[in-house]
C-alpha cells in the first residue's frame, strides 16, 4: 500500500496513494515527539442520508471534501439530483499526526454558480483504534444553524501507523518547500517525485459526434442539449444545439491522463433552459482502462436515467514531452539534448506528426516586490506555468516577497499562436489560493535564451499589480507545420467561468463595435443615397425593406409580450440577464471579428501577415495556371464527399480559424509587455551586489 502512494503536485500538497485521490494535505505544525510517526488512513465514503435541498426542484447534487490542517485532501464525484447518495469511494491518505481532526464538508453542486453549503462534521482521529476498521456515523451541522437537521454521512475508517522511508520523504520535501534553492540534492529528488506523480502520463482526445433519439425536455416536444465531461478535476462542456433530439456537435478536445490504468470520465447530458435550471436528459461513463491504446474506438453509449445515445471517439495516446526539473537538469544546455530537439522540429520532418510543433522551456526563477497578502506582511507564493490545457506549479517560498523558484518546465507546442500564462498565487491554509499577478506572453513574441523581468498584471491584465517576475523562455518549432495547424479549429479550453453581465464590458464592447460598424459606413457612403432619394427605385426598395422588418419586429414583440405574462417575475430576471450576457458576447466577437481582419494588414503578429501573403501568392499562381472551372469543380467535390471520405470529421473554416489566431485589440492590450521598473533590472542587482 505505501509503494503506491505518490505525491500529487509541487504546490505544498503532501502525499496520497493512487487509489482516488488528487489532492493531499497535511499540517504543518512539527511532528510531536510523543508520535510513533507517520498514520496512513484509509477511508471509505460509503454514503449519505437525508441529506438537506439546496435546488428548487427539492432535491440536491452532493459531493463530499474531506481537509486536514486546512488542505484539502480529498473530493468525491458528485451524484446528482440524490438526498441519499451512495458513493463507495475510497481514499487513502498519509498524515504525520493526530492532531488535526478529519474535517468533512458536504456541498450541493451548483453549474456556474457557487456551490451551496449542505453541512459539515469533524472526526478526531485521536479516537480511532489502531489498525481497526471501525464504521463511523457522522451528523452533518451548520455552525449558524445547529438545529438545523442536514442528514448523516457513513463512513469506514482504518488508521494504521507508518515509519520509515515515507516519513523521511514527507520531511525532506518540507524542507524543499521552505529552502528549494539551497538544497540541491533534495530539490532533485522532489522534481523525481514530481515527475512520477503529478505530469501526465498520456492523453485521451475525445471526439463528441453527435446524440441519438435524446429525452424530450422542452413543452415543444425538443431539447437544447449539451454534454458535460468530467475526467477528475478536468472539464468540458460542449457548444449548445437548439431545439433538436439528434445533435450533431462534431466538437473535439483532449484531456490529460495521470493514471497509468486509465481512469472514469463522467459524461452527463443536460437541456439548456432560460432563466431557470437546465433539466438532466441523462448521464453516461466510460472506463479508460478497458480501452487500448494508441486507437481510436467508436463508442455509442446508452445514456442511464434517460432516454436516447451519445456517439464517440476516443483515442489514447502517449504522453507528450512534459516536464518539471531544476535549473541544474537543463534539456537545452545539454548539445545532445538540444540537436535532438532541433532535428525533431527541422523543415525535412514536416508531415511526422504534424500536431508535434514545436517545443517551450521555461525557467521560473524569481519574482521580486510582491504583494503583502497575509496579515503578517508576508506572503507564501507558487506559481502556476500554463499553456492552453497544459498546467504546471512550482513549490510554494513560505513568508517571502522575493521568492526564489529555479524551476525548468518544458511543454509541447500543439499551436504556435498559443499564449504562456504564468500567475502568481499566494498559498492560504484555509480558503482558496489569493491572486498576486500574472502575465500573458504569445509565444511568437518571445526572444529565446534572454532572462526578463516581466511586470505582473491583474486579473484582467489591464495593469499593472504590484512585483515583477523573471522568466527565461525558449521556442523551437516548424514554420511549416505551424503553418499548416492555423488553418484547423483552435483547441478549446476546458469549462471556464462563464460570462457574466458587466456594464462596463458591455460598454466597452458596444465601442468597440460602433468603432467596426463606422469603418464600414465610411467605406461605404453610397448607402446615404438610399435615403437622399438620389435614385427613387433603390430608396423606394430600401424603404419597403425596413417597413417589412419592422413589422416583423413588432409581431415579435407582441408574442413576447403574451408569453411573458405567464412567466414570475424572477424567470423575468434571470431571462433579460441572459439576453443581456448574449448581447454582450455577440457584441464582443463582431467586435473582434472586425479588429482581427484589421491587424492581419497592419502587421500586428508578422508570422501571420506574412502567412497571409505568401497564402495569396499561392493562389494567384494557381489561377493563372488553371482555370477557375477547375478550381471551382475541385473544390465542389472536395466538399459535397468529405462526409463521404470521413464521416466523423470536424466541420471547419480555414479563413476563421486563420482570423482565430489574430488578436483582437484586447488582447493585443492584453498581451502588451509593460516595462519594469530600472531598479529590477538584473544587471543593477549584481552591480549593486558588488558595491
Amino acid at each position: 500500500m505505501l509503494d503506491s502512494c505518490k505525491l500529487k503536485s509541487a504546490c505544498n500538497l503532501p502525499f496520497i496513494c493512487n487509489k482516488k485521490i488528487n489532492t493531499a494535505g497535511t499540517s504543518n505544525a512539527e511532528v510531536p515527539l510523543a508520535d510513533p510517526g507517520m498514520y496512513q488512513l484509509d477511508i471509505t465514503l460509503r454514503r449519505g442520508q437525508s441529506l438537506a435541498a439546496r435546488d428548487r426542484g427539492g432535491t440536491s447534487d452532493p459531493y463530499v471534501k474531506f481537509k486536514i490542517g486546512g488542505k484539502e485532501v480529498f473530493r468525491s464525484k458528485i451524484i446528482h439530483k440524490n438526498l441519499n447518495p451512495v458513493w463507495e469511494e475510497k481514499a487513502c491518505i498519509l498524515v504525520d499526526h493526530l492532531r488535526e481532526p478529519l474535517y468533512i464538508k458536504v456541498f450541493d453542486y451548483d453549474f456556474g454558480l457557487q456551490d451551496d453549503f449542505m453541512g459539515s462534521a469533524f472526526l478526531d482521529l485521536t479516537q480511532l483504534e489502531l489498525n481497526r476498521p471501525t464504521d463511523v456515523t457522522l451528523t452533518l451541522k451548520d455552525p449558524h444553524y445547529p438545529d438545523h437537521d442536514l442528514g448523516i454521512i457513513l463512513l469506514s475508517v482504518i488508521l494504521t501507523p507508518k515509519e520509515g522511508e515515507s516519513r523521511d520523504v514527507t520531511m525532506l520535501m518540507r524542507k524543499s518547500w521552505k529552502r528549494s534553492s539551497k538544497f540541491q540534492t533534495q530539490s532533485l529528488r522532489l522534481s523525481d517525485l514530481h515527475r512520477k506523480s503529478h505530469l501526465w502520463r498520456g492523453i485521451v482526445s475525445i471526439t463528441l459526434i453527435e446524440g441519438r433519439d435524446l429525452k424530450a425536455m422542452d413543452s415543444n416536444g425538443l431539447s437544447d442539449p449539451y454534454v458535460k465531461f468530467r475526467l477528475g478535476h478536468q472539464k468540458y462542456k460542449s457548444k449548445i444545439m437548439p431545439k433538436t433530439l439528434n445533435p450533431q456537435w462534431r466538437e473535439q478536445f483532449d484531456f490529460h491522463l495521470y493514471e497509468e490504468r486509465g481512469g472514469i470520465i463522467d459524461i452527463t447530458a443536460w437541456d439548456k433552459d432560460a432563466g431557470k435550471r437546465d433539466d438532466f436528459i441523462g448521464r453516461c461513463q466510460v472506463d479508460l482502462s478497458a480501452l487500448s491504446r494508441e486507437q481510436t474506438h467508436k463508442l455509442e453509449l446508452q445514456l442511464e436515467e434517460g432516454e436516447g445515445h451519445l456517439v464517440l471517439l476516443v483515442t489514447l495516446t502517449a504522453s507528450a514531452t512534459v516536464s518539471i526539473s531544476d535549473l541544474s537538469v537543463n534539456s537545452l544546455e545539454d548539445q545532445k539534448e538540444r540537436e535532438e530537439i532541433l532535428k525533431r522540429y527541422s523543415p525535412l520532418r514536416i508531415f511526422h506528426n504534424l500536431k508535434d510543433v514545436g517545443f517551450l522551456q521555461v525557467k521560473v526563477i524569481r519574482a521580486e516586490g510582491l504583494m503583502a497578502a497575509d496579515v503578517t506582511g508576508k506572503s507564501d507564493p507558487f506559481c502556476v506555468v500554463e499553456l492552453n490545457n497544459d498546467r504546471l506549479l512550482t513549490h510554494t517560498v513560505y513568508k517571502n516577497l522575493n521568492p526564489e523558484w529555479n524551476k525548468v518546465f518544458t511543454f509541447n507546442i500543439k499551436d504556435i499562436h498559443s499564449v504562456l500564462e504564468v500567475t502568481v498565487y499566494d498559498e492560504d491554509r484555509d480558503r482558496s489560493a489569493d491572486f498576486l499577478g500574472k502575465v500573458a506572453i504569445p509565444l511568437l513574441s518571445i526572444q529565446n535564451g534572454e532572462q526578463k523581468a516581466y511586470v505582473l498584471k491583474n486579473k484582467q491584465l489591464t495593469g499593472p499589480t504590484k512585483g515583477v517576475i523573471y522568466l527565461e523562455i525558449d521556442v523551437i518549432f516548424n514554420a511549416v507545420k505551424a503553418s499548416l495547424r492555423t488553418l484547423i479549429p483552435k483547441e478549446q479550453k476546458y469549462i471556464e467561468e462563464e460570462n457574466r453581465l458587466s456594464k462596463q464590458l458591455l460598454l466597452r464592447n458596444f465601442i468597440r463595435m460602433k468603432r467596426c460598424v463606422m469603418v464600414l459606413v465610411n467605406a461605404a457612403y453610397y448607402v446615404n443615397s438610399c435615403f437622399d432619394w438620389d435614385s427613387p427605385p433603390r430608396s423606394l426598395a430600401a424603404f419597403v425593406v425596413v417597413e417589412d422588418m419592422l413589422e416583423d419586429e413588432e409581431e415579435e414583440d407582441d408574442k413576447d409580450d403574451k408569453d411573458s405574462e405567464k412567466k414570475g417575475f424572477i424567470n423575468k430576471i434571470y431571462a433579460i440577464q441572459e439576453v443581456c450576457v448574449s448581447v454582450q458576447n455577440i457584441l464582443d466577437e463582431v467586435a473582434s471579428f472586425g479588429e482581427r481582419i484589421k491587424n492581419t494588414f497592419n502587421w500586428t503578429v508578422p508570422f501571420l501577415s506574412w502567412l497571409a501573403i505568401v497564402a495569396l501568392c499561392v493562389f494567384t499562381v494557381i489561377l493563372y495556371c488553371i482555370p477557375l472551372r477547375y478550381i471551382v469543380l475541385v473544390w465542389g467535390i472536395n466538399k459535397f464527399t468529405k462526409k463521404l471520405r470521413s464521416p466523423y470529421a470536424i466541420d471547419n473554416n480555414e479563413l476563421l480559424d486563420f482570423l482565430s489566431r489574430v488578436p483582437s485589440d484586447v488582447q493585443v492590450v492584453q498581451y502588451q509587455e509593460l516595462k519594469p521598473d530600472p531598479s529590477h533590472s538584473p544587471y543593477k542587482r549584481k552591480k549593486n551586489n558588488l558595491g
